[in-house]
């Protein structure tokens, strides 16, 4: 499969599961209720006023993924962000392109926990990655999910490596 054809059908992957992370140019590539990845190519769109990723953006991309993993993992039950905590340690540029991978800590009958860490590709160096943040997101988990919004598990499940 050429790149082209992986990067669209990515992008089409989430727009379907993430309207928000979709907007920003967020794709999303593997789906499991053990492990989430993306990516995001910087644009201006991403950038607060000194030009580098806007600190909310990586918020989004943590809360996001983790989100998305716990609701798999509970069973495709409603879940609920109660804390969300983000440390940044080094910046990214427009341009820059940041790897996220979010994989659960804890996974219980009523609570979650995910840690997110995000990495920029340095292509000077042959693919080197710098961890640029590490966010740790807690969520309520095995809420019941309301008669008109139970087909919202479907695309998870159509994308989702159990």
């Amino acid at each position: 499969m050429g790149n082209a054809t992986a990067s669209s059908s990515s992008n089409s992957k989430t727009a379907e599961l993430d309207a928000p992370l979709h907007a920003l140019g967020f794709e999303i590539e593997e789906v499991s209720p053990s492990r989430m990845t993306g990516r995001l190519v910087v644009t201006p769109v991403c950038v607060q006023p000194f030009k580098v990723l806007h600190g909310g953006v990586s918020a989004l991309i943590a809360e996001g993924l983790a989100s998305m993993g716990a609701h798999m993992a509970s069973g495709y039950n409603r879940v609920a962000g109660m804390q969300l905590s983000i440390s940044h340690f080094r910046s990214a540029a427009v341009g820059d392109t940041i790897l996220a991978r979010a994989v659960p800590v804890h996974v219980g009958r009523s609570t979650q926990v995910w840690e997110v860490k995000l990495w920029k590709m340095d292509t000077s160096k042959q693919g080197e990655e710098f961890q640029i943040a590490e966010a740790r997101v807690t969520l309520l988990c095995n809420l019941p999910v309301p008669d008109e919004l139970k087909t919202v598990g479907q695309s998870l499940r159509k994308y989702s490596r159990l």
